[in-house]
């Protein structure tokens, strides 16, 4: 099979080309396919802010993103200078030596930029659910905690090696617009789900207002949407006040999502954030000088504040470095002294699950889970402007593009490496 894979320069190559991306062609070795593998046609991935986050921490010793798919032997490219940026995404089976995997299977998982993708599977972690991409070459001991702000124990990556099979995934919504709005969303609203069911449980910690930074971060609106639908279920006060801090440059784009009651720059946080309120404060942001200012101005009034990611980019040196599996961007940002006694509570997602676990059916969180999906699927379709983009060439200029300019939170990427006809839709 002809292959052709997106691929960017690993910072360690010794002599870098004049493009920092590439494509790629190669073939993928399908005859004899080794046993316990499968080709997986790459038919469509999402590109966001979590991609500049894989891609950034590639070579990272913890995490090393370059190393979950080798990057193609080619003319162009090598394993080592240059590397694959895992993508999520969806894909069709089209060749199998696993004998409990079938060749036509639909699969969403964490993918690669590519047109075939060879993944081993597990041999016996396979189930009708899911199955399993084994990776021992990578860290066993430390890694990022799938779904917080820090790196912690965690001894597998799960969550990352599953490859889910949609006709068993209570969550798949088989249309291509159901498809798009996974992989913008799937990685984060469950996230946001069981945050928001956490402080429910916790009576909100007793706010009267909730604060969360990095408002236009899809982790935030959706945590903000997930509030907004307990209150209106008496599930919390309804006097409760939802606030998002975002930027200049995305305040108009976080005020028309209309999730928030009230949203503020950060440069007018000191005038705009009243201290008669008891806050709770949602830390998307992880940017340590505005949690100094925020500790400066509010003081005791944060009754609670929950680290949930990392959504600020700074270089790394010498500094605690942080990144978030839902917002998906590197921080790596010193500690001031003001916003050490800003105490944080960490909210980790499978750990909370555990809890849950023992006061739910597992019946009863999939329904919970199915019910909330259902309803975002019908509620975020006005969000966001979903940009298709399709064919190896057009890839490759939109990620350039991409790399060039940011990411405006208005716009969600679809990008596929075949030939197909490309779509702009308002979703």
């Amino acid at each position: 099979m002809q292959n052709l894979s997106l691929c960017v320069q690993r910072p360690s190559a010794p002599s870098p080309g004049k493009d920092h991306a590439v494509v790629a062609s190669s073939l993928v070795p399908t005859q004899p396919l080794p046993d316990n593998h499968v080709v997986i046609r790459v038919e469509r991935f999402g590109w966001s802010a979590n991609n500049v986050t894989y891609e950034a921490l590639g070579e990272q010793a913890h995490f090393r993103y370059f190393d979950f798919h080798s990057a193609p032997q080619s003319a162009k490219t090598s394993p080592e200078t240059h590397g694959l940026v895992p993508v999520w995404g969806f894909g069709t089976i089209v060749a199998s030596s696993h004998p409990k995997i079938a060749i036509g299977e639909r699969i969403y998982g964490y993918l690669a930029p590519c047109r075939y993708l060879l993944c081993p599977v597990s041999p016996s972690d396979v189930n009708r659910h899911a199955f399993y991409v084994p990776r021992p070459h990578l860290p066993a001991g430390i890694a990022l905690h799938p779904v917080a702000s820090v790196i912690s124990l965690y001894p597998d990556r799960r969550p990352y090696n599953q490859i889910i099979r949609c006709a068993n995934d209570p969550e798949y919504t088989p249309t291509p617009l159901g498809e798009a709005l996974t992989m913008l969303y799937r990685p984060l609203f469950f996230t946001a789900y069981w945050l928001t069911d956490w402080l429910h449980t916790q009576n909100f910690h007793g706010a009267t207002a909730v604060l969360i930074s990095s408002a236009s971060a899809k982790t935030a609106f959706c945590a903000a949407y997930l509030i907004r639908k307990r209150r209106a279920r008496g599930e919390a006060n309804t006097e409760l006040r939802i606030v998002g801090l975002t930027s200049k440059r995305n305040i108009a784009f976080t005020r028309g999502l209309g999730l928030y009651d009230e949203v503020v720059e950060y440069d007018e946080l000191e005038s705009k954030l009243s201290t008669s309120h008891k806050w709770l404060y949602v830390d998307v942001a992880g940017n340590d000088p505005l949690n100094a200012r925020l500790f400066k101005h509010l003081n005791s009034k944060i009754v609670s504040a929950v680290a949930l990611g990392m959504t600020s980019l700074a270089p790394a040196s010498e500094k605690a470095a942080s990144l978030d599996w839902q917002t998906n961007t590197f921080s790596a940002v010193a500690k001031s002294t003001a916003a050490a006694q800003l105490q944080f509570e960490s909210f980790f997602m499978v750990e909370w699950l555990n809890v849950r676990k023992h006061q739910l059916s597992m019946q009863e969180i999939f329904r919970r889970q199915k019910e909330a999906w259902v309803e975002l699927m019908r509620d975020c379709v006005p969000w966001v402007h979903l940009v298709h983009v399709s064919g190896a060439d057009a890839v490759k200029r939109a990620y350039d593009d991409v790399a060039k300019t940011g990411f405006s939170p208005d716009v969600g990427y679809i990008w596929s490496l075949w030939n197909e006809p490309g779509k702009d839709a308002k979703l």
